[in-house]
């Protein structure tokens, strides 16, 4: 199947955060021994949202340099797979998979469009990656097309008030600065240019349920107050994630067809 064109766009923007910062970052967050969340590392041990992992066999959607599949592994996963698009990211999660040696399988491949078979997997997860670089309708498809009966979705992106008022350079502020509707994908082109998707909660939700699934749980998630801006993702200011939610994370389950 042929790849959309902002797929390359987004490949292109990965290599460089790579090479700037993810590649630096990832031997720390291989080694990290707790599972947390989004930039400001909200803990799970705090927000207890995840799914129970022990025994299950996961796939990562976006995985990037897959710390999150390895946090997965330790926590009792029985297989972990990691799907991205980036082979410079891959590269990175194969070393750092060589040394921590949790034997986590990593492809290259557009999230949209999986080489592998029809329920192979109880969880399907993202953090981040499928869940805001590839198009809802097919990343959510496929997402559905990979769980077996009664499996799980569970993801984190940023959330839909965060995109409302985020300009297209700068940081965010408190005014609302684009409008709702146009929110399912967007195209930046300042210098850093990538294509994201954000449709929201409504429209989230309708293709959720189109593809069979039904929602089990949804947080809206704020900075902690001892917050200090992201040092690298620093266009959502702490101060203002510490009043208004920043990230959200949804889980769900796949009806029976």
């Amino acid at each position: 199947m042929a790849k959309p064109d902002y797929v390359a766009i987004n490949r292109e923007g990965w290599t460089r955060a790579n090479a700037e910062y993810t590649d630096r970052q990832a031997r720390g967050a291989w080694a990290q021994e707790e599972i947390t969340y989004g930039k400001w590392q909200l803990r799970e041990s705090d927000l207890r949202v995840l799914p129970e992992i022990e025994g299950k066999d996961v796939i990562e959607l976006g995985c990037g340099t897959a710390y999150f599949g390895a946090w997965l592994k330790r926590a009792g996963a029985r297989r972990v797979v990691g799907v991205d698009v980036t082979p410079a990211q891959l590269e990175t999660a194969r070393r750092m998979d060589e040394e921590f040696g949790l034997g986590l399988e990593l492809i290259e491949a557009n999230a949209e469009d999986v080489p592998l078979p029809d329920q192979s997997f109880d969880l399907v997860f993202s953090e981040y990656g499928a869940s805001i670089w590839c198009d809802p309708r097919l990343w959510i498809a496929e997402a559905a097309r990979l769980l077996r009966p009664g499996g799980e979705l569970f993801f984190l992106r940023g959330s839909t008030l965060s995109l409302l008022c985020m300009p297209d350079t700068g940081q965010i502020g408190e005014r609302l600065v684009r409008p709702q509707k146009s929110l399912y994908k967007l195209e930046w082109y300042d210098d850093d240019p990538g294509v994201e998707f954000h449709p929201g909660m409504s429209e989230m939700l309708r293709v959720l349920r189109e593809n069979g699934f039904e929602l089990l749980d949804f947080r809206e998630l704020f900075a902690p107050e001892d917050a200090v801006d992201h040092e690298y993702y620093d266009t959502v200011p702490a101060e203002w994630a510490k009043r208004w939610p920043d990230e959200e994370i949804w889980r769900l389950r796949l009806r029976p067809r």
